[in-house]
């Protein structure tokens, strides 16, 4: 699950910079989450990254289920580097741009972090849950564009092309991880998932 808004959400790329909370609205999603995941039925573990808006949204969850959050860096916003904090709308006219937005995979953020060793640690992190944490139920909190990885890799979807997957604030994106496979159950939705593969 992406965090809620925050008051830079779709306007600044805030990377790893501290000190971004939740909006009000962002705090209103955060409290909903625990109604939309409400027919999952019971969750063993929940896991966020370490930066403020992840770890605040997933702190009613954690209330309501009487369950400790694990910060897990693997979650972590991609480390935009000399872009962080800069505005989308300069960073759009920029030629980096052009590659971000058509060839990802190709691309390091200037003393950051690379989409692909961004993706690998997502991939990393699912595959760490499902070897050491097999048959439970897990909510890990993170952010836009390490999801989005994340589910392009679940289906099957090339990383160049994985500025096509949406994630929203607070959307839930379910997978099913198996030995064989891994199964994008739902993608950003902001209902309760099925979390069954048929």
């Amino acid at each position: 699950m992406r965090h809620g808004k925050t008051a830079t959400t779709g306007t600044v790329l805030p990377g790893r910079a501290p000190g971004l909370h939740l909006s009000e609205e962002g705090n209103k999603q955060a409290r909903e989450v625990v109604a939309n995941l409400a027919g999952v039925g019971a969750i063993d573990l929940i896991f966020s990254s370490p930066m403020e808006r992840a770890v605040e949204t997933a702190t009613p969850l954690s209330q309501s289920r009487k369950l400790d959050i694990t910060y897990d860096d693997r979650l972590l916003e991609c480390d935009f580097g000399t872009f962080t904090g800069r505005r989308l709308d300069e960073l759009s006219k920029l030629p980096d741009w052009k590659i971000i937005q058509s060839a990802p995979s190709r691309y390091t953020f200037p003393e950051g972090e690379s989409f692909m060793s961004m993706s690998t640690r997502m991939v990393d992190f699912m595959a760490w849950c499902h070897n050491f944490h097999r048959g439970k139920t897990i909510v890990a909190f993170s952010h836009a564009d390490p999801i989005k990885a994340l589910m392009a890799h679940c289906l099957g979807i090339h990383l160049d092309n994985f500025q096509r997957v949406i994630i929203s604030t607070c959307g839930i994106s379910a997978i099913a991880i198996g030995d064989a496979s891994n199964y994008a159950l739902y993608v950003n939705s902001t209902t309760t998932p099925n979390m069954k593969v048929s």
